[in-house]
């Protein structure tokens, strides 16, 4: 099995006619197997049908959607008086289901208008099957309550974790929105991350310090990842 892996650039490689998506630097990913030719989007918003779009020029048939966290920039709805389309638009267009960590599931609903049958729901260590790609579910809370980063591993050398907003390749993702709690985004960062290697490659939500690196690079360059302990973490943070 081959893996199909693209990472999108808002503004770039969609919704370049959306004047605050080109400023929001967010990543959107595109994850599947190349054998089956079946994908998933990963933080499905902004311009949904330019994204499958893309995936469909590339022989891939868009079976459904991954949501890191609830964030309309990320999965859609209304944010500073814009409307964004995301996975609601992604359901209709494409008859698939959106999947989400079980604590993130009323924040979609209320940004989205999805319906509660619109919805996967998991826990950490779950799989989401795409033909044959297992890709692993881990809660990483914080940024939102059940905000989520993906592991895709395959035998043949992937090793690759999505991080939406929980970790950037400089700094984090806020914790001072409805949901947001520190102490759980310090836990997330330093306990429940870091079991991972040094060589697994982070590809981040937003383009905060770059696109993507070693998880080994990130480490020794992310002024986050360095407190020792919580009161450290608390202080740099203001918290």
């Amino acid at each position: 099995m081959s893996v199909y892996f693209r990472q999108l650039f808002a503004g770039r490689d969609f919704g370049a006619s959306n004047a605050v998506c080109c400023q929001m630097e967010n990543f959107v990913y595109l994850v599947g197997d190349t054998e089956s030719r079946e994908c998933v989007v990963v933080d499905p918003a902004w311009a949904v049908d330019e994204i499958v779009d893309i995936a469909e020029a590339d022989g891939m048939k868009v079976v459904g959607g991954l949501g890191t966290h609830y964030h309309p920039d990320h999965v859609g709805g209304t944010m500073m008086g814009f409307n964004v389309e995301g996975a609601a638009r992604l359901t209709s267009r494409c008859g698939c289901k959106l999947h989400v960590h079980e604590l993130e599931t009323p924040w979609v609903r209320r940004v989205t208008g999805l319906a509660q049958g619109d919805l996967v729901q998991h826990q950490s260590g779950d799989h989401v099957e795409v033909g044959g790609l297992r890709i692993e579910w881990l809660h990483t809370p914080g940024h939102t309550p059940g905000s989520s980063c993906f592991r895709v591993r395959t035998n043949d050398g992937t090793d690759a974790l999505i991080a939406g907003d929980t970790l950037f390749l400089r700094g984090c993702g806020r914790v001072d929105l409805p949901g947001g709690d520190p102490d759980e985004m310090y836990r997330s960062l330093h306990q429940r991350l870091a079991t991972l290697p040094d060589t697994i490659e982070l590809w981040p939500g937003h383009a905060y310090g770059g696109h993507h690196a070693s998880m080994g690079s990130v480490r020794r360059s992310n002024p986050l990842l360095r407190p020792a302990d919580l009161a450290t973490w608390r202080d740099l943070r203001g918290v």
